[in-house]
């Protein structure tokens, strides 16, 4: 275990160490930052104090290593379009991605889990059939699409939600938070949705065909030979392991959601980091998008390392396999 462990944390670090790289060429191949720090007016004696002082002057590998070391410690320099610290930035807009993320993860697992089950049961059935069929929309269609008509039905023509914004919001520490008032869950509810809908019908589809593999295996038809109730067999043995590989589905899937939020918050201009980044790239905010980058580099890498240890933790063949393996050598 403790083995496994080090060996995921290891790539971890490689990964983050290639999306550094990728962040910090960001400063060196878009544009030159100090003409995005100081105006026309500025002099050429001006200009290279200010590169002197950036440490613009170092060499490569010197720059990239402090731009490691300042990652590290949450220090991603000033943004160019607001003079504020990144870091500031993304805190405030962080708390509005994390509860989109969350909830759309929520409402994406539950709903695609039982849909799943039930139309892998009641394959036959002509709401399995009417459920199937209607997921072909949520992995067809593309999400901004899904917004807009979700905005068009529930936001124009009935008037039930709101159409943008986060609603109201209570501070809670440093975290401010649209879950402990009325229109602040309300505004949650279609930009949740629409994030949220395609990775429901990709859940649910997955679960059903795990369901109809694991129920035609010989062990099941071996727990009905000894008279045990459908639902012992069907949800005691048949989806604990269907559930082994929707775990690791489930986690790549809501690190997608956190970083496909983009479109999503862009449609309902939800103030979360996605929307953010999408200001930087218009106004060229090198500091900005090289910090969302490694955030969203970040995220992958700890879901992924939780997931791994998920399914380490699920799957007893992986902990069989592990010693044999050293026996072996």
């Amino acid at each position: 275990m403790f083995a496994f462990i080090v060996r995921r944390l290891l790539q971890s670090i490689v990964v983050m160490l290639v999306v550094a790289l990728v962040a910090f060429s960001l400063f060196n191949f878009v544009g030159d930052p100090i003409n995005n720090m100081v105006g026309q007016e500025a002099t050429m004696k001006q200009r290279a104090e200010l590169r002197e002082q950036l440490g613009l002057n170092d060499p490569v590998p010197v720059q990239f290593l402090r731009f490691v070391g300042n990652a590290v410690q949450g220090e991603f320099g000033i943004s160019y379009r607001t003079t504020r610290p990144v870091a500031e930035l993304i805190a405030e807009r962080l708390p509005a991605t994390i509860e989109l993320a969350v909830t759309s993860a929520a409402f994406a697992l539950t709903l695609g889990i039982i849909l799943g089950v039930y139309s892998a049961l009641n394959r036959y059935g002509w709401i399995s059939r009417f459920v199937m069929t209607a997921s072909l929309i949520g992995v067809s269609l593309p999400t901004f699409l899904i917004g807009i008509l979700l905005i068009w039905l529930f936001a124009v023509n009935l008037q039930w939600l709101p159409s943008y914004g986060r609603g109201e919001v209570v501070s809670l520490g440093g975290w401010r938070t649209g879950f402990l008032t009325v229109s602040g869950l309300q505004a949650l509810v279609l930009p949740a949705v629409t994030l949220g809908l395609y990775q429901l019908t990709l859940i649910m589809r997955l679960v059903r065909a795990e369901m109809l593999e694991v129920l035609r295996t010989d062990y099941i038809k071996f727990a009905r030979a000894r008279g045990l109730t459908n639902r012992s067999v069907n949800f005691g043995h048949a989806l604990k392991n269907t559930l082994v590989p929707v775990i690791t589905i489930t986690g790549l899937q809501l690190g997608s959601i956190i970083a496909f939020a983009i479109i999503t918050e862009t449609v309902f201009q939800w103030p979360g980091v996605g929307l953010l980044f999408i200001i930087a790239i218009r106004f060229v905010d090198i500091p900005v998008m090289a910090a969302y980058l490694i955030l969203i580099a970040l995220f992958f890498v700890i879901i992924n390392l939780i997931v791994d240890l998920l399914y380490y933790i699920v799957d007893p063949r992986l902990r069989v396999e592990a010693p044999t393996a050293r026996a072996a050598a």
